[in-house]
């Protein structure tokens, strides 16, 4: 079982910045998914950023160019750096680990509210 613990949302003006975090702990073995998803009121789950196997990056097309993953493996930590925010990313932000002996843990999620 991998727990995960979100932190760093919260309210930010539009052109903001917010750095989100997602400790993971437990059976933290051949992880290979480490991602950031979001869902806004009245919308689906959507995958924001994911980094796959430690080394590629993948991102929405929406957030490209504002957002950046990244990993600290001696921390088991996942990184979302979150730049030029919108109130169209205005969402609640789960955390996503998956791993090779086929676990899927969700963290609680941690809120990001962009508005002026």
């Amino acid at each position: 079982q991998v727990q995960l613990v979100e932190s760093g949302g919260g309210l930010v003006q539009p052109g903001g910045s917010l750095r989100l975090s997602c400790v993971a702990s437990g059976s933290m073995f051949n992880v290979y998914f480490m991602g950031w998803y979001r869902q806004a009121p009245g919308k689906q789950r959507e995958l924001v950023a994911a980094t796959i196997a430690g080394t590629s990056a993948n991102y929405a097309d929406s957030v490209k160019g504002r957002f950046t993953i990244s990993r600290d493996n001696a921390k088991n930590t996942v990184y979302l750096q979150m730049n030029r925010l919108s109130p169209e990313d205005t969402a609640v932000y789960y955390c996503n680990v998956q791993t090779l002996q086929g676990i899927d843990s969700w963290g609680q999620g941690t809120q990001v509210t962009v508005s002026s």
